[in-house]
């Protein structure tokens, strides 16, 4: 039997990834992320995965607004990494572990989630952002790439999100292989990109958002779209992709590892949960 063995919230700005690829890790105002990612990393590589699931936004790479799903899940192998515009980065496309995932998708569906099913994914900033700070940048663990529409209206709700974890956990449990599954929330924290508050930031609500997700997510779950936005800027819907991520896991969980800073236009968080 397949099981979950802990979770991690992770933002995923582009600045990360931009980070990473020039290797600021020295640079005074980058130091501490990437040290506090690297605790991050060693944690997960003791943990051994054999799977990493990943709830993510696309950010009109895989989808656009003609037609853009509300949860999509990618079963194929491998995943290819988009190019965003400006190039692919220098990262071989991702494996998949299509067995598990088209379990995952034909469970999903059973339960009432109407998931799209992508024979081909293609990976954006939304998971290459965070992924090369936690793990082998050659790709030695499989990803199964779960897509949530924060981006065009209607919007799934918190609770929603919050019950695809749940049901994600179920399927996984009743998958006959012994995996080992972690599972990633990636985006936010808060931001704004547009409007009369751009740039806005609220770290006093990233800090109570990563707080209530640890100790109180099923009260959490229930939070509208508009509290999140006034709150934490429009953008900072991404959050939701957190709560999925908790939803897979048991009510009581250990936090291993949190960190957050606020330097440029995004909350960066970092949050490692593991069952208790």
């Amino acid at each position: 039997m397949a099981r979950i063995i802990g979770g991690i919230g992770a933002s995923h700005a582009p600045s990360l990834a931009r980070a990473f690829d020039t290797d600021k890790r020295d640079e005074p105002e980058w130091k501490d992320l990437f040290t506090q990612f690297d605790a991050a990393k060693q944690w997960l590589k003791q943990a051994r995965p054999d799977v990493i699931v990943v709830f993510y936004n696309d950010h009109l790479n895989q989808f656009f607004f003609d037609a853009y799903p509300t949860f999509a899940i990618g079963v194929g192998d491998p995943h290819p990494i988009a190019d965003e515009g400006w190039g692919k980065r220098d990262f071989p496309d991702l494996p998949g572990h299509p067995a598990l995932a088209m379990h995952v998708a034909r469970s999903l569906v059973g339960n009432g989630f109407d998931m799209t099913i992508c024979q081909e994914s293609q990976i954006d900033h939304g998971i290459l952002s965070p992924l090369p700070f936690l793990t082998d940048d050659r790709w030695t663990v499989p990803v199964i790439p779960v897509q949530i529409n924060v981006i065009q209206h209607p919007l799934p709700t918190a609770r929603r999100c919050y019950l695809l974890g749940r049901a994600i956990r179920e399927a996984v449990a009743s998958f006959d292989q012994d995996l080992r599954v972690a599972v990633m929330g990636t985006g936010g924290l808060s931001h704004q990109l547009s409007g009369r508050r751009f740039g806005f930031v609220n770290p006093d609500w990233d800090q109570v958002f990563m707080e209530r997700l640890a100790s109180d997510a099923e009260a959490l779950s229930h939070i509208s779209h508009e509290d999140m936005m006034i709150n934490g800027g429009v953008e900072s819907v991404e959050v939701m992709m957190w709560l999925a991520m908790r939803g897979t896991l048991a009510n009581e969980v250990r936090v291993v590892r949190r960190y957050y800073a606020a330097p440029m236009l995004t909350g960066y968080g970092l949050l490692v949960l593991e069952e208790d």
